[in-house]
């Protein structure tokens, strides 16, 4: 099962351009499922997650950030909303979100979401989300993670398939946000942990354009991460990488890599 993780960038920058880069990727990689942060969708209907599915042939689950007046005011338009979604292979047969909490002066409605997937063989319960950015943010980061963490534990059982969580968590890897993740009630692993050691790791910065004064070689702050693997290793990660990490036709897709895992199972 191939998974991707991707920040979409919501619409900025030359958005219109950017959106068919970002099919373009996904196209190449043929996904299973996908997690997806930052899509916009339009009073008039328009809604780049169920764009891009109905180019590609996948289902489209989309949960609406309740809060989009901070997004909408950076870019002088409150007639486009901000939201997560789930793209999937198989037909998506239960949905929920979660407001992820934080003080009314960071509050911009971010979210998690879940969705269970029908994939033959084992439902597949599965997750994205999107945690506040800002290096001040650590302490709204580590509660929105333990949330998370509570988020997957009550929608992540009843299926030998392990729950598989996704997002851009605006943390680095040994940060106290991650760790909540990975070493406690939730019980994840970071699928990087199988990746090359000398493939660039780096999902935001590293000479990305969008990105002004970013981190060199990049920042790693997406992430593809798997709970224990079930019987026979259903859902072990096999193997993980970047994408979308450069231009295509001198655009670039987003000021985010995605995240591209290979999972044992469905």
């Amino acid at each position: 099962m191939r998974v991707v993780t991707w920040n979409l960038w919501w619409r900025f920058g030359p958005w219109a351009d950017r959106q068919k880069a970002i099919l373009a990727v996904l196209r190449e990689l043929r996904p299973d499922v996908v997690g997806l942060q930052e899509v916009w969708a339009a009073d008039d209907g328009a809604n780049l997650a169920e764009w891009l599915a109905g180019e590609l042939g996948l289902h489209c689950a989309f949960a609406a950030s309740e809060a989009p007046e901070r997004w909408q005011r950076r870019i002088g338009d409150d007639t486009v909303g901000i939201g997560t979604a789930v793209l999937s292979r198989w037909p998506v047969v239960e949905r929920a979100a979660l407001r992820l909490p934080a003080p009314a002066e960071l509050d911009d409605g971010r979210l998690a979401f879940h969705t269970l997937l029908d994939a033959p063989g084992h439902p597949v319960p599965f997750f994205t989300a999107h945690l506040n950015s800002g290096g001040q943010a650590s302490a709204v980061r580590r509660e929105q993670a333990a949330a998370l963490a509570g988020f997957v534990a009550g929608h992540g059982r009843g299926t030998p398939f392990p729950p598989v969580v996704t997002g851009d968590f605006n943390a680095v890897a040994d940060s106290a946000e991650i760790r909540l993740l990975t070493g406690g009630r939730a019980a994840l692993r970071d699928a990087w942990d199988h990746a090359d050691p000398s493939a660039p790791s780096g999902t935001w910065g590293g000479g990305n354009p969008y990105v002004a004064n970013g981190p060199v070689p990049g920042a790693r702050i997406d992430y593809v991460c798997v709970g224990p693997p079930g019987p026979d290793g259903l859902g072990r990660v096999r193997a993980v990488r970047r994408a979308g990490d450069g231009p295509l036709d001198g655009v670039w897709p987003s000021d985010h890599a995605a995240v591209v895992a290979d999972l044992a199972g469905s």
